[in-house]
């Protein structure tokens, strides 16, 4: 079978696409996205797309995502907005888009050429919403967290899918590479977390930037991840480092993107949408 595909990423958060509007996604898809997404031996990415048909009235699309080891993701903050991106040029040239996902219908609001605005929903740092087991009931600040037999002070939270937020204890850079693929499992997996986590390991410099690598549950690091930036200037409002109701700039390693935190706990995440490449492959 040949599979028609393209290639999008927001600040290197990569995905394979698949335009399934008139069609069901394909077979095994979480089988499929474990083969695709293998770096150097297929297309490679941080997993599937598939933009569906929408699901209730009122949608333009909906988004069901996939991850690389094939598990399916509840939300993807840079992967919708490059859904956005895809419909903007393929049927839905509109400045203001709605789109379903496993965590509710998000509203997308195009800034710019290649540049998007996704109303993100509510965070919330309750145990019950990330979930969280033998932290407390809430809200998840400063909780300790033993990972690897080291001790964390971690922020717990949910943005639709579960984050956990590590404000970076030096002295040094925050972790990438080998450091990286060698802590962040500990969190993911972590008997805290029952139904995983991704992990965020963040500096504040100032009330207004953030830096921030992540190990995402279900693909591992990535450059980018929207829901975790998300969760991460989250935590920082909460505890007093960054500002609510203004812009937060997190630089990740496959770019920047900004988020705001409003009074009323929902966030808001810009960002860019970019298109790699279009192809086919047989499978």
């Amino acid at each position: 079978m040949r599979l028609d595909f393209v290639k999008m990423h927001g600040c290197g958060n990569d995905y394979i696409y698949l335009d399934c509007r008139q069609s069901s996604p394909p077979e095994d898809i979480a089988g499929l996205s474990r083969t695709l997404s293998r770096r150097h031996f297929a297309v490679g990415a941080d997993g599937v797309i598939c933009i569906c048909a929408p699901t209730r009235p009122g949608a333009d699309a909906a988004m069901r995502m996939y991850n690389a080891d094939g598990s399916e993701g509840r939300m993807c903050g840079n992967g919708i907005r490059c859904v956005a991106e895809y419909l903007y040029g393929h049927g839905a040239a509109r400045p203001v888009l709605a789109v379903d996902t496993a965590a509710g219908r998000k509203t997308l609001r195009r800034q710019g050429p290649g540049l998007w605005q996704v109303e993100m929903g509510r965070f919330s740092a309750r145990a019950a919403d990330v979930p969280a087991v033998g932290l407390g009931k809430g809200p998840l600040l400063r909780v300790p967290l033993t990972v690897h037999g080291a001790r964390y002070e971690v922020s717990a939270l949910s943005m639709g899918n579960p984050h956990c937020v590590v404000l970076w204890p030096g002295p040094g850079p925050l972790p990438g590479g080998t450091a990286l693929a060698a802590l962040g499992p500990g969190f993911e997996k972590h008997p805290a977390f029952p139904a995983g986590a991704n992990a965020e390991f963040v500096t504040v410099h100032g009330a207004a930037a953030l830096e921030m690598t992540v190990w995402e549950r279900g693909s591992g690091a990535t450059l980018a991840c929207g829901t975790g930036a998300c969760a991460a200037a989250a935590a920082m409002v909460l505890r007093g480092l960054c500002r609510r109701g203004a812009p937060i700039a997190v630089t990740v390693p496959g770019g920047t993107l900004t988020v705001q935190v409003q009074p009323d706990d929902t966030v808001l995440l810009t960002g860019p949408a970019e298109t790699a490449f279009a192809g086919s492959v047989t499978v």
